[in-house]
Order: structure tokens, then C-alpha cells, then sequence
């Protein structure tokens, strides 16, 4: 196992029983308490935990301040995961390799837990940031993760996605558009809330907020790549789904060797973000190389 996976897993040992514990231990009605814990706890990769507590740790901040804002973007993302997959969205039967948590139970099930999800992303950082006397690095961090997952941010991604399908405007500026929002957005934010919250200085901050933004950008790329190459059984998910429902890709656009071309060059701009604050940091540049050729 290499030092990156080692770190992976590191991470997520630390993130998936107290995302469990949080949910678990909330005065939550039971049905509704299952639905959430079942797509919560259905595996996933924990990147965008995984990038605050690292940016923290990285910079000399306290993870253990930090873990309750890194399992709340992870309540976050499994919710927006939710909805996508609603028949009114996406409509997609299965998600990490299980069907989707509407065909277990319900939709009506399904909005709720996603509802309750993000209320209690916010729940969670609200009391963490209470815990430690209202620091300014954790409001901060808060109040920038706020605004990444929500109407001008995540949520207006799916809105121009959306809209996209209607209006068949197939522009690289309109693809940018959609996922430096609906995907990039909640990346870029990990990365920049994790350095936050370890008061690290503007001129890191702002690298480091282009370094979330470009390996935001590569995850797209790639994730359009694999609904071409990838298989179910691998990713966990449909694939084809795109080019069946005419959806505006990186491949559509580029053509499949084209978007892998850009996600070449987007990795290496990525690279150069780290280097350019003069850190010697393995785990944010293996991920990018881990991105680049990921199969799941």
C-alpha cells in the first residue's frame, strides 16, 4: 500500500465512525435515521473530508477542531448524492455499488433524509463551532463552506446543469460554469475551510483555494471519462448515462482523447499551485495522480 493510500485510509478511519456516532446519537426518528445512515455509511472515497483534514493538518491546525466540519461536508455531499439520483434529477438506480436510496426506500423517503442530511451538516458545525468559543478560524471556515454548498455555489450548479438540458447550449464556458459549481465548488471549499481552520496566511490560502479549483476540474474531467471507459461494478454507479441523455461533457465537447489531453494539462496546473507555496506535500500531489488515472 502506498503512503498516499495509507493516508486515505488514515482519514477515513477517523471520519466514518464519527459520521456514524453524529447521526446515531442524534434524536432523529428511526426510519429516518436509517435512510440517511444508509447512503452515509455506503462507502465513498471521503475525498472532500478527507482534503479539510489534511489542508489542516498540513498547516499545523487541529484536526480534532476540525473533524466535525470535515464529516459535515461529507453529510453534505451524500445528500446532494441523494437527490441527483431522484427520478426528477438524474434518476439513477444505484449509487457506491447499492441501489440508490430511493429504490430502497422511497422518494419521498429519499428527499427527507437528503433534507436532513444537509440541515444536520450545519447542526454539526454550529455545535463545533460553539464547543470552542466561537473562533473566528472556525466561523470562517464555516461561513466558507456555507456559501460553496449552497444557492450560489453547489445548488446553482444543478440549476445551470439543468437548464443546460433545456437549452442544448454547448459552450465550454457553460460546461465551467456547471461544475466549478455543482462539482468544484464543495472541493474547492474542503481545501480552503481546512486551511481556515488552521489560520493559515492569505497568499496559502489563495494558492491553495486554485489548487482545489483545478483538482475539482480534473474530478469532472475524469468522472466524464469513466461514464464512457468506466464499468458498473468498478465505479458503483451507472455509466452511459451521459451520452444517452445528451448531458454536456468534457467528452462530448472534446471528444474522449481530447478531455484526457485536458486532464493532463489541468493536473499539471494543479501541481504547480502546491509548488508555487513551497510545501513539500506527497498526499495533495499523488491525489492528483491518483485522479488522473482513477477507475472508480
Amino acid at each position: 500500500m502506498s503512503n498516499f493510500d495509507e493516508k486515505i485510509v488514515e482519514y477515513k478511519s477517523v471520519l466514518e465512525p464519527k459520521l456514524q456516532t453524529l447521526i446515531e446519537q442524534a434524536d432523529i426518528p428511526e426510519e429516518l435515521k436509517e435512510a440517511m445512515l444508509y447512503s452515509v455509511m455506503a462507502g465513498g472515497k471521503r475525498l472532500r473530508g478527507s482534503l479539510l483534514l489534511h489542508c489542516c493538518g498540513l498547516f499545523g491546525g487541529n484536526t480534532e477542531e476540525a473533524l466535525p466540519l470535515a464529516c459535515a461536508i461529507e453529510m453534505v455531499h451524500t445528500y446532494s448524492l441523494i437527490h441527483d439520483d431522484l427520478p426528477a434529477m438524474d434518476n439513477d438506480d444505484f449509487r457506491r455499488g447499492k441501489p440508490s436510496n430511493h429504490k430502497v426506500f422511497g422518494e419521498a423517503a429519499a428527499i427527507l433524509a437528503g433534507d436532513a442530511l444537509l440541515s444536520f451538516a450545519f447542526e454539526t458545525m454550529m455545535n463545533a463551532i460553539i464547543a470552542n468559543g466561537y473562533g473566528k478560524h472556525l466561523t470562517d471556515a464555516a461561513a466558507y463552506l456555507t456559501k460553496a454548498l449552497g444557492a450560489s455555489g453547489m445548488v446553482a450548479g444543478q440549476v445551470l446543469d439543468m437548464r443546460q438540458e433545456k437549452n442544448a447550449d454547448e459552450s465550454e464556458i457553460m460546461l465551467k460554469s456547471i461544475h466549478e459549481k455543482k462539482t468544484g465548488a464543495i472541493i474547492e471549499a474542503s481545501v480552503v475551510a481546512g486551511c481556515m481552520t488552521a489560520r493559515a496566511d492569505k497568499k496559502t490560502i489563495e494558492a491553495l483555494s486554485e489548487y482545489g479549483r483545478l483538482f475539482g476540474l480534473l474530478f469532472q474531467i475524469t468522472d466524464d471519462i469513466l461514464d464512457v471507459t468506466g464499468n458498473i461494478e468498478e465505479l458503483g454507479k451507472s455509466t452511459g448515462k451521459d451520452k444517452n441523455s445528451g448531458k454536456l461533457t468534457y467528452v462530448k465537447l472534446f471528444g474522449l482523447e481530447g478531455a484526457r489531453d485536458l486532464a493532463a494539462a489541468v493536473a499539471v496546473q494543479a501541481k504547480d499551485c502546491i509548488r508555487n507555496i513551497g510545501v513539500s506535500d506527497g498526499f495533495l500531489s499523488e491525489l492528483i495522480d491518483f485522479t488522473l488515472v482513477r477507475t472508480f
